[in-house]
């Protein structure tokens, strides 16, 4: 029904009308075409939610991990830092080395995970709707914000090898 009266004034008129005429027929529900429109998306943005949310876990569970295998290799190799820095090193050179071997395992989780992404998406956007399988946008958002979790995940243990002194880092050994 098209009409430039409010849904709540005509909503009354809408259920007592069909009534009149034949009481068995009922109208059980009023809505705008934005509210159906609104109604029959739920489901897609719920999934879409959920979506957004399980990738949002998937980056803290990537910044953890990496924090964790970043802080055992520096703890295993506080020798080599304390050598290092025994031989001049200063705190950006043992900053530099530690987040150097942790881009090291974020460029080639990247090498490996933006093709298989591309393909992935690639098998989707068969399924979906004017949908395109290559977006460089999210590509790029995706890329930038694992590095930037990497980053501080990485920059914990690089403080921490950083502040150690080199007689307590090779007396360690």
């Amino acid at each position: 029904l098209v009409s430039s009266v409010p849904p709540g004034v005509l909503e009354p008129m809408l259920t007592k009308t069909p009534a009149e005429i034949d009481p068995s027929l009922t109208i059980n529900s009023v809505r705008t075409l934005q509210q159906q429109v609104d109604r029959s998306f739920d489901q897609e943005r719920a999934v879409a939610g959920l979506a957004g949310l399980f990738g949002s876990v998937a980056l803290l569970l990537a910044a953890v991990g990496l924090y964790g295998v970043t802080a055992y290799t520096v703890a295993q190799r506080t020798g080599e830092i304390g050598i290092r820095m025994a031989l001049g090193a200063d705190r950006r050179n043992v900053i530099a080395f530690v987040l150097r071997g942790a881009f090291r395992r974020v460029a080639a989780g990247l090498v490996l995970g933006v093709p298989l992404a591309v393909a992935a998406a690639r098998l989707i956007s068969a399924q979906l709707y004017e949908v395109s399988y290559w977006d460089p946008l999210a590509l790029a958002v995706a890329v930038v914000s694992l590095a930037a979790c990497a980053f501080v995940a990485a920059m914990i243990p690089a403080g921490r090898a950083a502040v150690v002194s080199p007689m307590t880092a090779l007396r360690t050994e």
